[in-house]
């Protein structure tokens, strides 16, 4: 592999550009069995639950919790139906994080020992530019558009993720799970360059055992489907112009998490 193949992020990430085989066209992923997936949700939050895309909606300008099991952030509901959920994350919003007790941050550490550290929640704040996030409806990931502190669009990013859940009750929150691997998208849509981000942090997580290999295997087949799905056809979102998107005046104050036991006790720790 070549060297300008192979990135480092300034966060520590890996990332490895995907290069098709010479005169390949590439074969279509078949869909995958995401049910092998959901012992990973583990909700913490009262339901029960239903999948996203039904109704009732959220309401535009709706305030509302993305979690990821016990990880938290706060978006705004820019638009919320059938095919998904739009939401802005304001810069200096509060998000709900995993904390190593021992106090060295995960950086700092190799690979293979972040999968068996023991946490505790805390808080922090969205650093950097506000950030629009899409969930399609079903789908396991999320479609993030970054933009620059200048407000020029910057780049996309496809979030590997559990399909969305919500409860029953129309409380104002969604439930995934992160699924380590990411695709970061560069340059022209018509022909981006895709770069696979932590594939090593995947392999040690298998390893480790946070996954098994058969969800290892799965979590790949996703970013194939991925790939083939949205990126190649520039299938929605990607074909709806949300570069172009600005929040409306008021909605880069940022949002303080929603008042739950796990939140106060990360106020109390704090």
């Amino acid at each position: 592999m070549a060297d300008d193949d192979v990135l480092i992020t300034d966060s520590g990430g890996r990332m490895v550009r995907v290069r098709e085989p010479k005169g390949s066209t590439g074969t279509p992923p078949v869909e995958v069995d995401l049910s092998v997936l959901e012992d990973q949700r583990r909700v913490e939050e009262p339901g029960p639950y239903r999948r996203s895309g039904e109704p009732p909606y959220f309401a535009p300008g709706t305030v509302v919790g993305w979690y990821w099991g016990r990880s938290a952030e706060v978006l705004r509901v820019v638009r919320d139906d059938e095919r998904g959920l739009v939401g802005w994350l304001p810069s200096g919003s509060e998000v709900l994080v995993a904390v190593p007790r021992d106090g060295r941050g995960l950086r700092d550490r190799p690979l293979a020992e972040r999968v068996s550290l023991e946490y505790d929640m805390g808080l922090r704040t969205w650093r950097g530019p506000g950030v629009l996030r899409i969930a399609p409806t079903g789908r396991p990931w999320s479609v993030w558009y970054f933009w620059n502190d200048e407000g020029g669009f910057e780049r996309h990013y496809v979030n590997l993720e559990l399909p969305h859940e919500r409860p029953v009750s129309g409380e104002p929150r969604v439930h995934s799970r992160d699924l380590a691997l990411d695709l970061w998208l560069e340059g022209d849509l018509d022909a981006p360059d895709v770069w696979l981000k932590d594939e090593d942090e995947l392999d040690a997580a298998v390893e480790g055992g946070r996954y098994t290999d058969e969800q290892g295997r799965v979590i790949r087949a996703i970013g194939e489907q991925v790939r083939h799905q949205v990126v190649a056809p520039r299938a929605w979102p990607l074909d709806e112009g949300w570069e172009s998107w600005h929040p409306p005046p008021g909605w880069d104050e940022p949002l303080v998490l929603p008042d739950t036991p796990t939140v106060r006790e990360a106020r109390a720790r704090a």
